[in-house]
């Protein structure tokens, strides 16, 4: 098995929630309609490095066209909810209504963040995720048109790598995400990096100048331009 569940609740509290991601598990749903949760401890772990985050040439270039407008935390209660809906070939979702009502509480306290991204005033992709010392927990994305939720995800990075951030943790490991640059490593040695990043000193930024984001996303291009697109 990839993983292990190690307990099942019904309730969360963003202190469980807190103690349990400075721990290494987070909790999951079997579906959006259970009403309990248990805690996943993953053998393998996905992480991306931010070091060596790559952007693919095509996302490059939708980029570079500026279709979209990023916000930084104005629709968290938009973004879960889409998260936790069905769509399209995702029949259901690991998102129940406790998950929902512990990390909107874990947002209105500044631990539970959302990447928005815009499309004529439509909120269209996006994710969300725990900010905790220098680590960054990815829950959850969403995507309603093309390439929207691999933006999210790009601009998240580019804002951990601002603020210092040494941990981006995927939890699992995906095709989509290894495009990216993601690596999947033994429990073990994920432990270590969690240790070292809960001990950074690491800020997420809610608002950042235009230039300053150009800029960030200019050396993420150049990063990628070493890599295979």
């Amino acid at each position: 098995m990839a993983e292990r569940a190690i307990l099942v609740t019904e309730k969360l509290t963003p202190e469980l929630l807190l103690k349990a991601y400075a721990a290494g598990v987070f909790p999951m749903a079997q579906s959006r309609d259970d009403r309990y949760v248990f805690w996943v401890d993953p053998k393998m772990r996905g992480v991306l490095p931010l070091d060596r985050f790559h952007v693919p040439r095509s996302l490059r270039k939708l980029l570079k066209k500026n279709p979209f407008e990023i916000r930084v935390n104005t629709a968290f209660d938009q973004v879960i909810a889409k998260c936790a809906e069905a769509w399209k070939n995702r029949r259901d979702t690991w998102i129940n209504s406790e998950i929902v009502k512990a990390y909107t509480q874990l947002h209105r306290m500044g631990f539970v963040h959302s990447i928005e991204v815009w499309l004529n005033g439509k909120l269209v992709g996006g994710l969300y995720g725990v900010a905790l010392g220098g680590a960054f927990f990815g829950e959850s994305m969403f995507s309603r048109v093309s390439g929207a939720s691999k933006v999210a995800l790009v601009f998240l990075v580019e804002r951990l790598r601002a603020g210092g951030f040494k941990l981006l943790d995927t939890q699992f490991m995906t095709d989509h995400l290894r495009r990216f640059g993601a690596v999947e490593i033994p429990a073990r040695r994920y432990l270590e990096m969690l240790e070292d990043a809960l001990g950074a000193k690491a800020r997420f930024y809610f608002d950042r100048a235009s230039g300053e984001v150009a800029a960030g996303l200019e050396a993420l291009f150049r990063q990628s331009k070493t890599q295979t697109s």
